[in-house]
């Protein structure tokens, strides 16, 4: 559920985004973002740079028409299935520049962490794996059915600023079950949480959480977002070990004080220290208004009861907010919210849950991946050649995501922040300016506007800024006119 939580502070951060461009001047995206790759082979470095640029120029489309001819499609698909090439390999270079445009910047930084899940069809889905159980119904005897879903999951860590503005990636983990076994069935055999850390897929957020932070460097700058997935006793540990800050979702009611009481009995105690007004929307284009009632509390938080000798108990900040009555066509707000920070004042409470807000922007780039990239409809047929795939096109839907932000983010930015002298030039005499266009030089949301109208943007007055899929669309619609205008002027040549 969108919230005004989740819209960026925009005039905040028109201060602040020069310093987080991810390129500029006539250097190409790709170059500056697989500078930092180091491959086992330069023959795969080079490879890969070629992949990049071709797949750019063509979001979406298959590794057959990218490429155009048999020679290329047939080196692609070796790069993908070479035993030399990692997603590491490929997101090394991103990495490097995400730590590049964090120290570019300055103040808090959020990491937002979620897991998603790619679902394929295949004739032998062992050569994948699998991700989940699902019912089938029942069978002609009245017993229940089920089967294994083919794919492989990715638990992904994305780096924004507080006004929303997309860093890049800080990690990425890929993996799938080769065997599936149900959670609620290990439940009846064993109690999960004796279970260590280390032996659950859970440790994934550990992980996540481990390699943003080294990688950044500034582990105080840093607050980890997750959402109730991510209420883990060891993970508040973990943030605790490394310097930085965590902020989730709560869902489990944690021992607090001496151990006799837990986390909700305080919690009833306190009384509302105020009350915040947002626009929620319905999903259908509508908006209501809903007012959230606000507490807040420092507990002292117990880990459980079998893992106390390992890990000691936390001072932490429960958040309450929830909302008064029962809304119509939707679920009521009702947000709890731990975290380690200081939280003094309704103010301070208001904030913490805008940054929370802004974990719906790792499901934005998630769903780039999956309907821009159209990261379900590869044909590759093994786990490890659709991660090397995924982790191109991880690329991709961040730099899509980075436009359709800075395009609201500021109104002065050059548009050699983003785009080429010849993209400029093309975009100029492609759509002639209207009256309602200043005169002289245009600033980079002029442009990128542009770019969606040629995805399909109608750039009304009363139309609300480009999203996504208009911007990805019309990149690669600019990038097919360029190639023409690079012929032409060959052949004009000749």
């Amino acid at each position: 559920m969108q919230t005004s939580m989740e819209i960026s502070a925009a005039a905040a951060l028109q201060q602040r985004f020069s310093d987080c461009v991810p390129f500029g001047g006539d250097d190409n995206w790709a170059d500056h973002e697989i500078a930092g790759c180091v491959f086992k082979d330069a023959r795969l470095g080079r490879r890969y740079a070629k992949l990049l640029k071709r797949m750019g120029s063509a979001m979406g489309e298959s590794i057959p028409l990218v490429c155009q001819d048999w020679a290329n499609t047939k080196a692609a698909y070796r790069f993908f299935a070479s035993e030399r090439v990692s997603e590491a390999d490929i997101l090394g270079g991103h990495f490097k520049s995400t730590r590049d445009r964090f120290a570019a910047s300055s103040g808090t930084i959020l990491i937002l962490h979620d897991t998603t899940e790619f679902t394929y069809q295949r004739e032998q889905p062992a050569l994948i794996g699998s991700t989940k159980s699902v019912n089938s119904g029942k069978d002609k005897a009245g017993r229940v059915r089920s089967h294994t879903i083919c794919g492989i999951l990715m638990h992904s860590s994305l780096a924004v600023t507080t006004e929303g503005l997309p860093l890049g990636l800080a990690a990425v983990k890929f993996w799938t079950r080769k065997k599936f076994k149900g959670t609620n069935a290990l439940k009846k055999k064993i109690n999960p949480t004796r279970v260590p850390i280390e032996k659950k897929e859970s440790v994934r957020w550990l992980e996540n959480l481990t390699q943003s932070t080294e990688l950044l460097g500034e582990p105080p700058r840093c607050v980890h977002i997750g959402d109730r997935e991510s209420d883990i006793y060891e993970l508040f540990c973990k943030a605790h070990e490394s310097g930085t800050h965590f902020l989730v979702r709560t869902c489990v009611d944690r021992l607090a004080g001496n151990g006799a009481h837990k986390v909700s009995d305080e919690m009833d105690e306190v009384a509302v220290k105020g009350v915040h007004r947002v626009e929620v929307g319905d999903g259908k284009g509508g908006t209501s208004q809903a007012v959230l009632e606000i507490r807040y509390r420092r507990i002292r938080v117990l880990p459980p009861i079998g893992k106390q000798r390992r890990y000691p108990g936390l001072d932490l900040t429960v958040i309450h907010a929830k909302e008064r009555g029962a809304p119509k066509g939707r679920k009521p707000i009702d947000w709890k919210l731990i975290t380690d920070l200081a939280v003094g004042s309704k103010k301070d409470a208001i904030e913490k849950l805008d940054w929370y807000a802004m974990r719906w922007k790792i499901e934005v780039f998630h769903k780039i991946l999956k309907s821009g990239c159209k990261a379900e409809d590869a044909k590759l047929r093994t786990a490890q050649r659709l991660a090397n795939l995924i982790s191109v096109y991880c690329i991709l839907s961040w730099r899509v995501f980075w436009m359709t932000m800075m395009n609201r983010a500021t109104q002065s930015a050059s548009p050699k922040l983003a785009l080429t002298e010849m993209e400029i030039t093309l975009l100029d005499n492609l759509m002639r300016d209207t009256g309602r266009n200043p005169a002289g030089p245009k600033a980079l949301p002029h442009y990128l506007t542009k770019i969606a109208r040629l995805g399909g943007y109608l750039a009304r007055a009363s139309d609300p800024p480009p999203g996504n899929k208009v911007i990805w669309k019309g990149l690669s619609r600019l990038t097919d006119i360029e190639l023409g205008a690079i012929i032409g002027a060959r052949l004009v040549g000749n």
